[in-house]
């Protein structure tokens, strides 16, 4: 009599509860970490930290405290907060939908279209007419690039159709972008143009906030929709289609939301790059590859990396305040170039 074959459910079980487990555990981390960066960014600025001392007076130096709270610091602070998760998020839902580890906001266009909507709103002027110029001018960007993708690759589009269109419509923008400052009214307004497109947190007031807040919340909350499709799409086209899942209406999905939190998040931050790309790549050893667990963790994991990369660009002695962008793009391109290595290795 042969023996009876092993049980294997609950082998399975206890791992899939031990990946839970780690997933609880490095979210509590990352949200004590985000806490952590957040109080800090509040506390950390030119003014010093006595000014914080009796918030609740009636004094002139109690007013200036609140005024510095919460007019410069507490913008800064929120705003690092909401983009890093935004950015963070999308590049792991870009990378789960295209099955592209090098996959990101800016791969697919969506990056520098924003940029170019913020820059036209600059170069024609309406930044200082209305509130809501800028940010209008960064979804209307995004939704140029969702609109032109859709259009060149089709709504049954491949993955590597989709980058191909995305890298398209990514040198369209930029080759845009170089004639709105080659043609720039002033040497003022070209170089308004330029620090903006290198991407900062400085100056932004609690308007930028409740403006681009709504618009990102909203993009998050379609991206973190897309978690268990993604997980089926892991197993391929023909099984996730076979589990269900509407493919047109994943791609949709991952890409609108991509558009609304991106788009809101250049129109009052300028581009700050690479957060998408390195967040999810830092997060697979500990969490391992299940979108469901990479998702939420690359939100909290991406507002934690642009936290401290601001605060970072604060304590830097330089004789002007490094660009926020600039320290991203320094981090980012020594990893990209890693990971292009280890992909090459991988297909030897």
């Amino acid at each position: 009599m042969s023996p009876p074959a092993p049980n294997l459910t609950p082998s399975l079980a206890q791992r899939l509860a031990a990946a839970d487990r780690r997933l609880r555990r490095l979210c509590l981390g990352l949200g004590a970490l985000v806490a952590l960066l957040f109080c800090l960014s509040l506390a950390i600025g030119p003014a010093p930290l006595a000014l914080f001392g009796d918030l609740t007076g009636t004094g002139e130096q109690a007013a200036l405290a609140r005024a510095i709270l919460l007019e410069i610091r507490l913008p800064r602070a929120a705003l690092g907060l909401l983009i890093g998760a935004a950015l963070g998020l999308s590049g792991a839902a870009l990378q789960g939908l295209l099955r592209n580890p090098l996959a990101e906001p800016g791969l697919i266009g969506i990056s520098a279209t924003a940029a170019l909507g913020a820059v036209a709103v600059f170069y024609f002027g309406l930044a200082g007419a209305f509130a809501l110029a800028l940010p209008l001018g960064g979804l209307a960007g995004a939704a140029a690039a969702v609109t032109l993708l859709y259009g060149l690759a089709g709504r049954e589009a491949s993955a590597l159709t989709l980058i191909l269109a995305g890298v398209a419509v990514t040198s369209l923008a930029g080759a845009l972008t170089a004639l709105a400052l080659n043609l720039a009214p002033s040497d003022y307004a070209a170089l308004e143009i330029v620090f903006w497109l290198l991407g900062a947190l400085t100056d932004r007031s609690m308007t930028h906030l409740w403006l681009a807040g709504p618009f990102i919340l909203a993009g998050c909350g379609l991206l973190l929709a897309t978690a268990r499709p993604l997980e089926a799409l892991a197993l391929g086209e023909d099984t996730a289609r076979s589990l269900g899942v509407s493919l047109p209406r994943l791609r949709a999905l991952a890409i609108g939301g991509t558009a609304l939190a991106v788009g809101a998040s250049v129109s009052v931050s300028g581009a700050i790059g690479f957060v998408g790309l390195i967040v999810p790549h830092l997060l697979r050893p500990l969490i391992g590859h299940r979108p469901a667990h990479l998702l939420p963790a690359s939100a909290l994991g991406g507002a934690a990396l642009v936290q401290a990369a601001d605060i970072a660009v604060r304590l830097i002695p330089t004789a002007q305040e490094l660009k926020l962008g600039v320290l991203t793009a320094l981090i980012g391109a020594p990893f990209f170039l890693h990971l292009l290595r280890q992909t090459r290795r991988a297909m030897r």
